[in-house]
C-alpha cells in the first residue's frame, strides 16, 4: 500500500472525529495540513533513501559486470594455456557473479517501481496540500464572517440590546421631567387682588410725577 492511500485511509477515519471534537474549524483545519505536510516529509525522506539505495545497487552491479569480464578473461587464459580446470573454476566464479548481478537487476526494478509509487503519492499530497491550504484560507473566512454575523444578530436580538433601550427610555423620561420643571419655573399664575391694587397705585404715582414734569418745562418756556 502507498503512504498516500494510507494517509488518505487516516484522515477518512479521522477527519468525522476531528471535526466533532473541534470547536476550533481553523484549528482543526491547520492539524490536518499539519499532518499532510509530516507525511510528504516523510514520503520524500523514504524516496530519498530509495535513490541512494538504487545508486549504491547500480554501483554494486557495475562491479559485479566488471568481475565477470575479468572470469571471463582469466577463463580465455586459463585455456590458452591448456588448464581447462582453471578455465571451469573461473567460468563457475562469473556465472556466480552473474547470478548476484540478476539478484540486484531485480532490486533495482523494484527500488525504480517504489521509486515511480514515490513520485505519484509526492504529486497527489502535493495537489491535497494546495487544496487543503485553498480550502483553509475559504473556511477561515466563512467562519468569520459567521462569527461576525452571529455577534451582530446577537446584539440586534439579544437582552442586552433590550436592557440598553429600557435605559433609554428611562433617561428620555427624566429628561422630560427636567425641562418640565425647567418650564414650570418660568411660568406666571394670575395676579392677585393687592397685586393689581399696587399696579395702579404705582400707576398713579408715574402719571403725577409726568404731569409735575410737564408743568415745569412750560413754565420754563414761558
Amino acid at each position: 500500500m502507498s503512504i498516500f492511500s494510507r494517509t488518505r485511509d487516516i484522515f477518512a477515519a479521522n477527519i468525522t472525529e476531528m471535526l466533532d471534537r473541534s470547536e476550533d474549524p481553523a484549528k482543526m483545519i491547520r492539524m490536518v495540513i499539519l499532518e499532510m505536510e509530516e507525511t510528504l516529509v516523510e514520503v520524500r525522506a523514504s524516496a530519498a533513501r530509495c535513490i541512494a539505495d538504487g545508486k549504491e545497487m547500480r554501483r554494486a552491479l557495475s562491479r559485479l559486470e566488471e568481475l565477470q569480464a575479468g572470469w571471463t578473461e582469466k577463463a580465455e587464459l586459463a585455456l590458452s594455456k591448456d588448464r581447462e580446470d582453471l578455465a571451469k573454476a573461473a567460468l563457475i566464479e562469473r556465472q556466480k557473479a552473474a547470478d548476484m548481478g540478476e539478484g540486484l537487476r531485480g532490486e533495482i526494478k523494484t527500488i525504480d517501481d517504489t521509486l515511480r509509487s514515490y513520485e505519484a503519492d509526492i504529486s497527489k499530497l502535493q495537489g491535497k496540500l494546495r487544496e487543503a491550504r485553498a480550502r483553509q484560507n475559504a473556511i477561515q473566512s466563512r467562519f468569520e464572517s459567521a462569527v461576525t454575523r452571529g455577534r451582530a444578530r446577537e446584539l440586534l436580538n439579544g437582552s442586552r440590546t433590550e436592557d440598553a433601550f429600557s435605559k433609554f427610555e428611562i433617561l428620555e423620561r427624566r429628561a422630560d421631567f427636567a425641562e418640565g420643571r425647567a418650564d414650570a419655573l418660568g411660568m406666571t399664575g394670575p395676579k392677585s387682588l393687592e397685586e393689581e391694587i399696587a399696579e395702579l397705585r404705582a400707576s398713579e404715582s408715574v402719571d403725577a410725577e409726568l404731569e409735575a414734569m410737564k408743568a415745569a418745562l412750560k413754565a420754563k418756556g414761558k
